[in-house]
């Protein structure tokens, strides 16, 4: 499990040396659309807390019935 967690750690790294590209950010900056993908982002993470912070009411409310 140990070299799994590293191992993905080290690709993640790599991944994120190559998704920076100024190019694509000016282009984005420049044409208004940065803010569309701010908010789609936003919106996805703020969707996973909720759908998160369900289960957790759920998997309470199962404990204590039992």
């Amino acid at each position: 499990m140990k070299k799994l967690s590293i191992l993905l750690l080290l690709l993640l790294g790599y991944t994120t040396v190559f998704a920076q590209s100024p190019e694509m950010d000016t282009a984005l900056r420049s044409s208004g659309k940065i803010y569309v993908v701010v908010v789609v982002i936003a919106i996805v993470f703020i969707g996973l807390a909720i759908y998160l912070f369900a289960i957790d009411r759920r998997l309470k409310k199962i404990e204590k019935g039992n």
